[in-house]
């Protein structure tokens, strides 16, 4: 006895599939057929933060069958004004774990695998294999070098996105016949060329709009429909709210996609980049140890001030930060205005630089090093790790 069609779309979908998915089932492009690619389909979204949290989320209500998380970050307070994935609940948790419980809440029907880890050389090509498309929700440059050469090697699109305080850009990389992140941006800029959220800000609602942006593109890709933006880049500026498109060719000489690639296997990024792509202090001092910048504990930068009156703590963070906490007696000079005022900083004494949690200040004094400035001495975990370690009176955010 044949089977009808309404059984053979009963053994594909559920009736609370068919229910939930109502409003694509009748979209031409998308149907049964496209639906069912969806629920048969698996995406790897890389960091769950600004952008991971709009992708993630539209992704698992469009109903993608499999979504892989991956992150090594805990929730913090500061992130909520952006990652609307997370909520106040999760303050402290790891980052993949909340985000997984909002996504089961949101869409049960999907399966949601979670890798609490950080992609490194040595395990990218394993857990971004078994995914049909990648998305970049990084912030750092090492990572994105890192998710470029290894979706080329894996022959997985790469859809890209990134922001900066009220600008966005989203390309799709590494898809058969279009160019990769190296053909657009062959070598990183200088480290202190590239302030993080934390030292440029961003506006709240700008992840949102980039990481829906970015879904869009996913489920174009996994659909086969439309126009993806492969060898285009979308610039969006939120203040003038104007989108632009530059394209963006592939290149016969890159060393990854090219016609003769000279990379064939992923190599240390975060050197390559002269930058951590980790906050963690573990990640933090074994790229300090590469570049030779001179670190203290909070307990030993403590002995040093006690024995010597001359040291000077320098606080680079922003002005608004000091709000929140600071240091009896640091002397402060942001980040954001060092370019004009890192001449006040005495070159005679031990001068000890501290941020929140360690990266700013170990990206300056990596700056200032190629000065002449030798007598700079980074504090391992910045005022936080001072907090946890020598002083629970200063307050931690």
């Amino acid at each position: 006895m044949s089977q009808t069609p309404g059984d053979l779309t009963l053994s594909v979908f559920t009736r609370d599939e068919l229910k939930r998915y109502s409003r694509h089932l009748i979209l031409p492009q998308v149907g049964l057929e496209g639906q069912r690619r969806l629920k048969e389909a698996s995406v790897m979204v890389v960091g769950t933060g600004g952008l991971g949290s709009p992708i993630a989320m539209y992704l698992a209500a469009a109903g993608v069958g499999r979504i892989g998380l991956v992150d090594f970050d805990v929730v913090d307070v500061t992130n909520l004004q952006r990652q609307i994935v997370h909520s106040e609940a999760t303050v402290g948790v790891p980052k993949v774990v909340s985000a997984a419980q909002r996504l089961r809440e949101l869409n049960p029907l999907v399966t949601i695998e979670t890798y609490h880890t950080p992609l490194t050389s040595h395990n990218a090509l394993d857990i971004l294999r078994e995914y049909d498309v990648i998305l970049d929700g990084t912030d750092n440059f090492p990572t994105r070098y890192l998710l470029n050469d290894a979706a080329v090697m894996l022959g997985k699109p790469l859809v890209y996105g990134s922001v900066y305080r009220f600008e966005g850009q989203v390309s799709v990389f590494a898809a058969a016949g279009g160019p990769c992140y190296r053909c657009m941006l062959p070598e990183p800029p200088p480290p202190h060329l590239v302030p993080s959220c934390a030292e440029a800000g961003v506006l709240g609602i700008l992840p949102g709009t980039i990481g829906t942006l970015q879904a869009t593109e996913a489920i174009k890709l996994l659909l086969g429909i439309g126009e993806p933006l492969i060898g285009r880049l979308l610039l969006y500026d939120a203040l003038d709210m104007t989108f632009d498109i530059i394209t963006i060719p592939r290149r016969a000489s890159c060393p990854v996609c090219g016609d003769a690639p000279t990379i064939t296997r992923l190599i240390d990024y975060e050197q390559f980049c002269g930058a951590p792509a980790h906050d963690h202090s573990e990640y933090q001092r074994a790229w300090l140890a590469q570049t030779g910048i001179r670190s203290m504990t909070p307990t030993e930068v403590k002995t040093l001030l006690e024995q010597d009156r001359s040291a000077v703590l320098l606080d680079v963070r922003e002005p608004y930060e000091l709000l929140l906490s600071r240091l009896e007696g640091a002397v402060n000079i942001p980040l954001s205005q060092m370019d004009a005022r890192w001449q006040e900083i005495p070159a005679d004494r031990p001068v000890i630089v501290f941020c929140h949690h360690g990266i700013r200040s170990a990206r300056l004094i990596a700056r200032l090093q190629a000065r002449g400035r030798h007598n700079l001495i980074n504090l391992d975990g910045g005022i936080d790790a001072w907090s946890c370690q020598v002083d629970p009176s200063v307050p931690r955010y």
